[in-house]
């Protein structure tokens, strides 16, 4: 079991730009119709609250109730460093990259496992495998943030309807035998006060995130108390 878990948190970069690529693809099937099986023999599950969801046939998910949360692979959407110095050119450093990356990793592991835990679903480390573990393996991908929050002095402020948008990818794990039980391609678009223009800082990056991440974990844990409870 424990094995399984190395090779899960154990991902290079290959697997890393497998995973975007992967999501892409579902973003193309999406725009017309995504496949009823996907290449790991997951199917399609129709009228879900989340974009794309696969779940593997006869997985009884009503088994597991507690879940093993990975930490999150964040990844911007392409060429969004480029896009932001075009006009000021050097105002986001890769440095600023790099630490909006761990932030939003560590603030998306905080807030998930906090609404997990609120609707009863204990969120347990990965020493804890074992029957009725689920493992669930997050990337937050396409991250476009209007206003960057930099490291230069004060806070950067942008004017926008929105604070940004960003996809969640989630893979999830049987934690015994390792096998993927279930995916989840989710974009979000931070919506708000409805469409209005207001200041964007990292103060609002930071609530237009946890709105984004508080809804991902409400529906995972309202199909877990679906299927339990139903």
């Amino acid at each position: 079991m424990w094995d399984g878990i190395v090779k899960l948190t154990s991902v290079g970069n290959r697997g890393l730009l497998t995973i975007v690529a992967m999501t892409l693809s579902l973003f193309a099937w999406a725009a017309d119709k995504p496949p009823e099986i996907d290449s790991n023999g997951l199917h399609l599950v129709h009228h879900s609250d989340l974009r794309i969801v696969y779940q593997l046939p006869g997985v009884d998910f009503s088994t597991f109730d507690k879940v093993i949360l990975l930490d999150a692979y964040v990844a911007f959407r392409k060429n969004w460093l480029r896009d932001h110095n075009e006009t000021d050119p050097f105002r986001v450093s890769k440095r600023d990259v790099e630490g909006i990356k761990k932030r939003v990793g560590e603030d998306f592991h905080k807030a998930f496992a906090a609404e997990l835990e609120k609707k009863g679903i204990p969120v347990v480390d990965n020493t804890q495998t074992g029957p009725g573990v689920m493992i669930v393996r997050p990337a937050i991908i396409n991250l476009d943030v209007e206003s960057p929050d930099t490291m230069q002095p004060g806070i950067n402020t942008t004017v926008a309807a929105s604070a940004g948008q960003m996809t969640l990818y989630a893979e999830l794990y049987d934690s015994v035998s390792s096998q993927m039980i279930g995916k989840v391609i989710d974009p979000e678009a931070d919506q708000g006060f409805g469409g209005q223009f207001m200041a964007q800082n990292r103060v609002t990056n930071k609530a237009a995130e946890d709105r984004i991440v508080k809804r991902w974990a409400d529906v995972l844990a309202k199909h877990l108390h679906a299927v339990k409870n139903p």
